[in-house]
């Protein structure tokens, strides 16, 4: 089975170097790594949530360096 890459180029407009997580949310995920680290189990559904909060924080960060990018060579 072979794999393809894609590349996808977007204009992305400088404020998106702002972007992060609201307060709670990050409240939340931290509260859920901490349960984590501390040795105690997660649901079926609070590991779940874990993990959908990390693809979206480690996104927004993806975006916000894109946008530090964009915002240096302008």
């Amino acid at each position: 089975m072979m794999s393809e890459q894609v590349l996808i180029e977007l204009e992305v407009p400088t404020d998106l170097i702002k972007f992060q997580l609201p307060e709670g949310v990050e409240r939340r995920l931290q509260d859920l790594l901490d349960k984590q680290d501390q040795g105690e189990s997660l649901s079926t559904a609070e590991r779940m949530e874990a993990k959908g909060l990390v693809a979206l924080s480690e996104f927004l960060t993806l975006l916000r360096l894109q946008a530090e990018r964009a915002a240096n060579k302008g």
